[in-house]
């Protein structure tokens, strides 16, 4: 039976899918992940990834706000996620 993906892993998808989609914000991480894209397609349901890329976010606080409007979420939700992944 797979895992069940939590809300915290569902919000850092969404996240690092929004990363990616701009190429200097995604150079930026794939740079300060040490991944490659190969890599970082192969890692990216892993919850250190999620948390590492919610943190990327929370770095830069108009990157984090944009995030979340686009995710339709709150700036503090992506926190909360960040930690809850860091957690697991």
């Amino acid at each position: 039976m797979p895992a069940q993906e939590t809300n915290a892993e569902a919000i850092g998808l969404r996240a690092l899918a929004w990363t990616l989609g701009d190429s200097a914000r995604a150079s930026r991480l794939l740079a300060l992940t040490g991944l490659d894209p190969a890599g970082l397609r192969a890692r990216a349901g892993e919850p250190a990834l999620l948390a590492a890329t919610l943190g990327f976010l929370e770095s830069y606080e108009p990157d984090l706000i944009a995030c979340a409007e686009a995710i339709e979420e709150k700036p503090a939700t992506l926190v909360a996620a960040r930690q809850e992944l860091e957690r697991a």
